[in-house]
């Protein structure tokens, strides 16, 4: 999606086009595309008007230093921006809350010693790492508020204690300049004001443009199907089992070709979303149970061990507090319940399997007719299944005789005449 919007302002500098209005509506994303975005906004010599729409659109996170950072900031009616505490990618340790670093910026009195306290809003970090990167945003979201003239303090706000605005308030609070119901509305309200731009100032002439819709190429859409958590995840999965056929069926070509292609391109998908670790290495530990399983007497326990660490790591995957987005629960139900099936069905199998009897072995012979090949006292040779067999009587035996086997010894049968 950075690239994407680096390439369009590109594109719109090169047509020396009036304006660019960047219609967005985002839960947020990672710092350093939202970075990339922020310097070719920076950068463009063409002003740029990010425009938070349709109605029901949000700039959460990432989507708030973008607006920030804009030369002209707009929002439709019943949006909202805001709670742009930055969030680490593979969740959050359970850690003791430290006190929060006094920020530099602030121009409001201290307190000294043990009597330093936050206001109410303020989200503790828990970890020093925590606190570099909450510093840094805040350090960072006010030097765009103080480039653009908007409001630093709500921005600060924004980071420390996740705060949130509605259009009408952000615009009372100056924090945007603009509430516009739509595109034209938009352009009609930005005729003849004034935007500083690469250091100059200069006035915008949007009455009467032709508006030209900018859509992601196929290159972006097929990135952003595979960067779907759901998308992804299956990915993950047909990587996994096709890989698993292949080295159940070596020559097959077929299914791990399929699935190396797959897991590649799941893994593509991962690395670019906010995973929990934990939760990619429950899966990967739920997996290598369930093959152990197939290889393993353990009665069943390993699999339903596997099942269970698999199903709780696809819940763990992805944070949806950091992206907003997760794996849709009735994928992850439904492939629960397939995989609880055949578990079931495979021990059921190996269950009536156990019950039945003998049909390959010693053991099957037992019982079994035999015929004598000549008479005999007791070493006899005698026919069973088309094959001459060594044989002990327990009494004697005439030529065609049928007797019965009860043992076999090595190569040797031990039967007992029948009664004619």
């Amino acid at each position: 999606m950075s690239r994407y919007i680096e390439q369009s302002i590109a594109d719109a500098a090169d047509q020396r086009s009036a304006v660019v209005i960047l219609e967005m509506d985002t839960p947020g994303g990672l710092d350093t595309s939202m970075r990339d975005i922020i310097k070719a906004i920076l950068a463009s010599p063409v002003p740029v008007v990010t425009y938070v729409a349709p109605g029901g659109a949000r700039a959460a996170s990432a989507g708030t230093y973008i607006l920030y950072a804009s030369h002209l900031a707009a929002m439709a009616p019943a949006t909202n921006l805001g709670a742009a505490t930055p969030i680490s990618i593979g969740g959050e340790p359970n850690t003791p809350p430290a006190a929060p670093a006094a920020n530099p910026s602030d121009d409001k009195s201290q307190p000294h010693g043990d009597e330093k306290t936050k206001g109410p809003e303020e989200i503790p970090a828990a970890t020093a790492l925590e606190r570099k990167a909450i510093n840094d945003a805040v350090a960072y979201i006010r030097a765009l508020a103080q480039l653009r003239g908007r409001s630093a303090d709500w921005a600060e706000a924004a980071v420390r204690g996740a705060a949130s605005l509605s259009a009408a308030d952000a615009l009372e609070q100056h924090v945007i300049d603009i509430i516009a119901t739509d595109v034209p509305d938009l352009l009609q309200q930005l005729q003849g004001r004034k935007v500083k731009v690469m250091d100059h100032e200069s006035v915008l002439v949007t009455r009467g443009v032709a508006v030209r819709h900018v859509v992601p190429d196929w290159r972006t859409r097929v990135l952003l199907i595979l960067t779907h958590p759901t998308i992804a995840y299956g990915l993950l999965l047909v990587g996994i089992y096709g890989l698993l056929l292949e080295g159940y069926n070596p020559g097959a070509v077929l299914p791990g070709v399929a699935g190396a292609l797959a897991l590649l391109l799941g893994l593509y998908g991962l690395q670019l979303l906010a995973v929990n670790y934990a939760g990619l290495a429950l899966m990967a530990l739920g997996i290598g149970f369930i093959v152990a399983e197939f290889f393993m007497p353990a009665f069943g326990s390993l699999g339903v061990g596997g099942l269970a660490a698999f199903v709780i790591g696809s819940i763990m995957l992805f944070d949806p507090h950091a992206s907003g987005q997760r794996v849709a629960l009735p994928l992850i139900v439904g492939i629960a319940v397939a995989g609880g099936l055949v578990i079931v069905t495979i021990g059921w199998l190996a269950a009536r399997a156990r019950r039945r009897p003998a049909s390959t072995g010693v053991e099957t012979m037992i019982g079994a007719p035999v015929e004598a090949i000549s008479d005999c006292q007791v070493q006899c040779v005698v026919r069973y299944g088309g094959e001459l067999w060594n044989a002990r009587s327990a009494g004697p035996l005439r030529a065609g005789q049928r007797a019965r086997i009860v043992k076999v010894v090595e190569m040797t049968l031990w039967v007992e005449p029948q009664q004619e």
